[in-house]
């Protein structure tokens, strides 16, 4: 099940898209009454998910036309900063050092966490700011995200998928210019406009586990990553283990599982994004997300 944050007649709700993903339910139609995405995720019950799945099975006069509504990222506004991981495919830490040594380079025997941000995500089809005067590296990263659907805490690894809402995509924006400059990565991965999510959030139930799903973007159409999210080397569960021994993963929570090789510093020159560029981020079974550099 596909489920999206939209605005119709100036409102914001929460639908679900139809098979042919044409049309949308808006779930107030449905008979649930959450506000916001991230209110579904808190409280929809295993009873409503299956109602909603019903819904999508049977011909209704309260679908909207895609046409007819304006598409926003799924969680427009989340409730924490976004959990990332850093250099979580080999061949992305080895693109990655090749840039930057000093910054990118070395044993990293565990995990790279780092927090990105968000006051307020970008949707599908909106423009990512580039900010000439401050940036001269902008660079775009496809990742699978994972949202968390209940409070997770001391999750044992075969357990960690039970605490697993969903999936999108998000485009982990970065100025190398900060990034690299600051010793840390927060501030240039944090600058308003800088995480494109979406299109949707696809539902755990319609994936095996691990899911393994081909990930790739595209600039300009011309391919840029393209990999699979099996190659990562933290998994999923791993995450939501570890994290889980010591900070409570609150409902709601997304984690940015990393990047696989082919951003704009991986190349040689680089290859950064400027403005008019159009990004595609896309993931098998989720949607591709596009946004335009201005």
């Amino acid at each position: 099940m596909k489920i999206i944050t939209f605005k119709h007649d100036n409102k914001e709700q929460v639908g679900i898209l139809t098979m042919n993903e044409q049309e949308v339910y808006p779930i107030k139609a449905l008979g649930l009454n959450y506000e916001t995405m991230n209110e579904l995720i808190e409280n929809i019950t295993d009873q409503e998910v299956t109602s909603l799945q019903l819904a999508l099975e049977k011909d209704s006069n309260e679908a909207l036309s895609i046409t007819s509504i304006t598409k926003m990222a799924p969680i427009p506004t989340p409730k924490q900063d976004v959990i990332c991981l850093g250099i979580n495919y080999m061949a992305h830490a080895v693109e990655s050092a090749r840039y930057k040594k000093e910054a990118f380079g070395g044993d990293r025997p565990f995990a790279v966490y780092f927090s990105k941000r968000v006051n307020l995500a970008t949707a599908d089809g909106d423009y990512i700011p580039s900010y000439p005067e401050l940036v001269d590296s902008l660079d775009y990263e496809a990742e699978l995200a994972v949202i968390i659907k209940k409070d997770a805490k001391n999750v044992a690894k075969e357990d960690a998928y039970d605490y697993v809402f969903g999936y999108t995509i998000i485009n982990d924006v970065s100025a190398r210019n900060l990034q690299t400059r600051h010793k840390q990565w927060y501030f240039g991965k944090s600058l308003d406009g800088f995480t494109p999510m979406g299109p949707c959030i696809v539902t755990k139930d319609e994936f095996v586990n691990p899911p393994v799903l081909q990930i790739c973007s595209r600039v300009n159409g011309e391919l840029r990553q393209n990999s699979t999210t099996n190659l990562m080397i933290t998994s999923i569960e791993d995450v939501i283990h570890e994290l889980s021994q010591g900070v409570t993963l609150k409902a709601g929570t997304i984690i940015a599982m990393g990047t696989p090789a082919g951003v704009g510093m991986g190349f040689e020159p680089p290859k950064f994004l400027k403005a008019g560029d159009v990004v595609e981020c896309e993931i098998e079974g989720i949607g591709c997300l596009k946004n335009t550099i201005k």
